[in-house]
């Protein structure tokens, strides 16, 4: 019983790891995602006020 327990617990610790590294890619990309869409519109802005004052 002492090894199945421990085989459970070390299953549940590579899923966990496993998960964590998800968790990490899915931040990252939503990160990525969030810069992207605050130079697009600070690119839009910047060029709406450019051409105002000229």
């Amino acid at each position: 019983m002492t090894d199945t327990g421990n085989a459970n617990k070390a299953r549940n610790r590579e899923i966990a790891r496993n998960e964590e590294a998800k968790q990490v890619t899915g931040s990252i990309r939503v990160s990525t995602w969030a810069v992207a869409v605050v130079v697009i519109v600070g690119g839009i802005l910047f060029t709406l006020g450019w051409l105002a004052l000229r």
